[in-house]
């Protein structure tokens, strides 16, 4: 039964960051069964047992909700083992600490997520007033690939913020191949392979070490 809403009890940070963890784990149980688009307010408090209370005390909406699987944590400070000279490589490892992660939560939840009707998604994978948000794996994308065209690894002319939208389209596609073939492809591999074709006609003949 659904529990009135309300201001929550105050919780100690262990005992709110369990009532949290409820909530994200019955939002995957949801999403898995359902789909994205049968993602509530209501049916989240339901299946996670808390209130609604609860749930406003975590996230403003459902859509917050949805963003959190996003932005759990800032890209910025993610420390990439691949070179910088070797930059199709190392902006693919970026993009796959945010795939792998969805991965991990299963091919029903990612099947489900990553559709057309997931608006939060769509918000955080485009660009704002024709500039990526801050802290998201497009920003980082494109402080590499500003990175490598100041060493001359990248063409001096190479326009960095649209290669950042064209990388980000080829990671969208990649997952939904991935999705419409039930996860039959070797996702990363894939990645790679793509990735570093598409980029070969940007780098330097020249490049920098």
């Amino acid at each position: 039964m659904l529990r009135k809403r309300g201001r929550p009890p105050k919780e100690t940070n262990a005992a709110a960051e369990e009532s949290r963890q409820l909530i994200l784990d019955a939002a995957v149980r949801i999403i898995k069964k359902k789909g994205a688009a049968a993602l509530t307010v209501r049916s989240v408090c339901e299946e996670a047992d808390v209130s609604n209370g609860t749930f406003y005390y975590h996230f403003k909406n459902k859509d917050d909700l949805l963003m959190s699987f996003l932005r759990e944590t800032s890209f910025d400070g993610f420390e990439l083992r691949t070179p910088l000279g070797q930059i199709s490589r190392r902006v693919t490892e970026l993009y796959l600490l945010l795939v792998e992660r969805y991965m991990d939560l299963g091919l029903d939840f990612m099947k489900s997520f990553y559709s057309t009707g997931n608006r939060p998604l769509s918000a955080y994978m485009c660009e704002v007033n024709g500039k990526f948000e801050p802290g998201t794996v497009m920003a980082r994308c494109e402080m590499e690939f500003q990175a490598a065209r100041d060493r001359g690894i990248l063409s001096g002319e190479t326009d960095i913020h649209a290669l950042g939208r064209d990388i980000c389209t080829i990671v969208k596609g990649c997952v939904f191949e991935w999705c419409l073939t039930e996860g039959g492809i070797d996702l990363p591999a894939v990645l790679f392979r793509i990735v570093d074709g598409y980029m070969k006609q940007f780098l330097s003949t020249d490049q920098g070490e």
